[in-house]
């Protein structure tokens, strides 16, 4: 299905965490140029940004972060430097992509235009109440299979768009260990909804989603004292993406995953799979304790908007994951925090207005 794409409601969220931008930039011209991007500089770089020219673009730092957060226990570093640009947008949609990947291209060698079929993907109804085995049935050429209910055929709206990569995977560390060499070369031309209730690991590596809808469910809050001693960026997306999950089931909203493709380059996996096993063991085993908690989740009636959803999460989060461990206290205690955010921005974007 093609769509009429108005650029002026898109932002591109970056977060830099290598200082020369050129060659991922200049890779991306054909399709980026287009648009604003929101760059993030990782507050533990030290090097001055290269960006080339011919870019709308604005740059955020640490002394940025520090004006519009203030005090609080939300940490903005490394991968999740991304979730300020959340913050600080103000346009509908959000399209976040790792500065290590590179546009990939369809088995037949064209280019592929993840901001335009990220858009295709929100822009177009979802089907989380029942799985239609033909993939995405408003995609030109395609349609219902039969016993498709046609009460359910309207579909819902769809507010994320979790996209895929070539070439490295994301692996998490004990499979990258065992599997050192695996690349993904696999194409496969196809969109789906996550039907209701079913939990996936989103990664912001390759998404996009409804700002005004379900941003207030998109936040960094899985972190703990002792920074270094445990690796929580892969699973501040993880924890992120569940509770956005939880969230667009309360409020019959839709989630896609599939198309579009990105090429993550080499060294994309963080280094030494070993090393970083050492520092992610204890986010895996605890992420055994996380996924029945979503799954079981069920918020009331009275929860109405994304913020009121992540407000009634946090306090089940705190009842009963925070006795289990510390991180879960201070994830429940972030959620809150990042609600106010979210709402002080929203606020001050309207009295600029």
């Amino acid at each position: 299905m093609s769509l009429e794409l108005d650029a002026s409601q898109v932002d591109v969220v970056i977060a830099a965490l290598h200082p020369n931008l050129t060659h991922f930039l200049e890779e991306w011209r054909p399709i980026l140029s287009r648009y604003h991007l929101i760059i993030i500089k990782d507050p533990d770089m030290e090097e001055e940004l290269q960006i080339p020219s011919g870019f709308d673009h604005q740059v955020y730092t640490k002394s940025d972060m520090e004006k519009v957060i203030g005090q609080t226990s939300i940490k903005f570093s490394g991968h999740s430097s991304r979730y300020f640009g959340y913050l600080i947008s103000r346009k509908k949609y959000i399209i976040s992509i790792d500065d290590d990947c590179l546009p990939a291209r369809d088995s037949q060698g064209f280019l592929i235009d993840a901001v335009a079929q990220h858009i295709t993907n929100l822009s177009t109804p979802a089907t989380p109440f029942f799985f239609n085995t033909l993939y995405d049935p408003y995609r030109e050429g395609a349609d219902f299979v039969r016993g498709y209910p046609f009460s359910l055929r309207t579909g819902v709206e769809c507010v994320m768009s979790c996209g895929l990569w070539l070439n490295i995977a994301d692996y998490d560390s004990p499979t990258q260990a065992v599997k050192p060499e695996e690349r993904n070369l696999r194409y496969v031309d196809a969109v789906l909804t996550v039907p209701v209730r079913s939990m996936m690991p989103v990664s912001g590596i390759n998404l996009a989603f409804r700002r005004d809808i379900v941003g207030p469910a998109m936040f960094p809050a899985l972190r703990l004292a002792g920074e270094g001693k445990r690796r929580w960026e892969t699973m501040e997306d993880i924890w992120s993406g569940m509770c956005a999950k939880v969230v667009c089931d309360h409020l019959g909203l839709g989630v896609k995953s599939g198309l579009p493709y990105v090429w993550r380059g080499e060294g994309a996996d963080g280094g030494d799979a070993l090393e970083s096993l050492k520092k992610e063991w204890e986010g895996v085993k605890i992420m055994e304790q996380v996924v029945p908690f979503f799954q079981s989740v069920r918020l009331p009636r009275t929860a109405v908007t994304a913020e009121d959803c992540v407000i009634k999460m946090a306090g089940l989060v705190r009842e009963q994951l925070g006795p289990l461990d510390l991180v879960f206290k201070n994830a429940a205690d972030a959620m809150e925090e990042w609600v106010k955010l979210w709402k002080a921005s929203t606020s001050q974007s309207i009295t600029d207005s």
